[in-house]
């Protein structure tokens, strides 16, 4: 009873396997573990950066002059003035430009008076002899020599039709000219023509400009002034194609006196070279001495001290056979 059963239980089994292999089904694949896909991050707005761009722009001279901090001497002679207009507003003028090249950073702006010589004795046909004043100034402790002109100085009038009356504007003309001492060279001669337009100056009348700037001084000594400080950074410009220099003015015991001291940038502890004076070149096409050449090194000095408005106390460093205005040069 108990095999028969298990029979008929075997053929019960056999069947279904036989029924499920013929139904056309296939046995289902093995369940695999579920991945979640991974959503993409979100992506964050960028913000812009707001920004105040400013440009600088800093540039290195790498041609600036070795002896840059040490000021050259240049003497600003009387200013020639061929419109023979008011003396007083020439002056002022040139005051007024001596004052500012002295606020530059290259430059000691003298008096004609620190010349041993009579300037005006070297005014000619409406200018100065610069080279026989350059020749005879060779030992006067100056870089340079400068010359201001007034050429012109002009009303114009321009006439309105409507209001029928004359609107103003002046024209000034002047002339700069520098001479390098030492080397009796000409390095600076510009001509500069300033005009100026003045919407409140009104003219009844057609007047003559003599007559105008006679009884407007103040406005003479503007015009003057605007053209010849328009010069100073030319000027100073100009000045750096100089040489530095100074002379020895005194010599006593071991202590040697010079005649730059604080105000032409000398410092303490700074080391000069003292160089006589080269021989003289002489041009027979124009009849004078164009300048030196250089001379011999004798040795250097040391600045120790400093005396007077500008002088400076220095002690032997190297050589020997110094004398009395024996040039001295920054030692490179």
């Amino acid at each position: 009873m108990i095999k028969q059963s298990l029979k008929t239980t075997s053929l019960t089994m056999t069947l279904v396997t036989v029924g499920f292999l013929f139904s056309g089904c296939k046995t289902p694949p093995p369940a695999q573990d579920e991945v979640v896909a991974e959503k993409p991050p979100e992506k964050v707005a960028e913000k812009e950066i707001a920004t105040a761009l400013k440009r600088q722009v800093k540039d290195l001279d790498l041609k600036k002059s070795d002896d840059a901090g040490l000021k050259k001497r240049i003497v600003i002679l009387p200013f020639i003035d061929e419109t023979e207009n008011q003396e007083a507003s020439r002056i002022k003028a040139r005051n007024a430009f001596v004052e500012d090249l002295n606020r530059s950073e290259g430059v000691i702006a003298l008096e004609a008076n620190q010349l041993k010589n009579d300037v005006s004795k070297y005014l000619k046909n409406g200018e100065y002899d610069l080279y026989k004043l350059a020749k005879d100034s060779q030992n006067d402790g100056v870089s340079s020599l400068l010359e201001g002109k007034i050429i012109d100085l002009k009303l114009k009038q321009n006439l309105d039709p409507e209001k029928k009356i004359q609107q103003a504007s002046f024209e000034v003309s002047v002339r700069i000219r520098i001479l390098n001492i030492r080397a009796g060279k000409e390095i600076f001669s510009v001509v500069k023509t300033v005009t100026i337009d003045d919407e409140n100056s009104k003219l009844a009348e057609p007047v003559a400009g003599k007559a105008f700037f006679a009884k407007n001084p103040g406005l003479v000594t503007v015009l003057m002034k605007d053209a010849f400080l328009d010069f100073s950074p030319q000027v100073s410009e100009a000045m750096t194609q100089v040489t530095w220099e100074g002379r020895i003015a005194a010599l006593k015991g071991e202590k040697i006196y010079l005649n730059v001291g604080r105000v032409s940038g000398v410092q303490v502890g700074d080391i000069l070279k003292v160089v006589e004076d080269g021989s003289e070149i002489y041009d027979p096409e124009i009849g004078y001495h164009i300048g030196q050449v250089k001379g011999q090194a004798k040795g250097t000095l040391e600045v120790v001290g400093f005396f007077g408005q500008d002088g400076a106390v220095s002690i032997m460093h190297s050589g020997a056979g110094f004398k009395e205005n024996d040039r001295v040069e920054l030692y490179q």
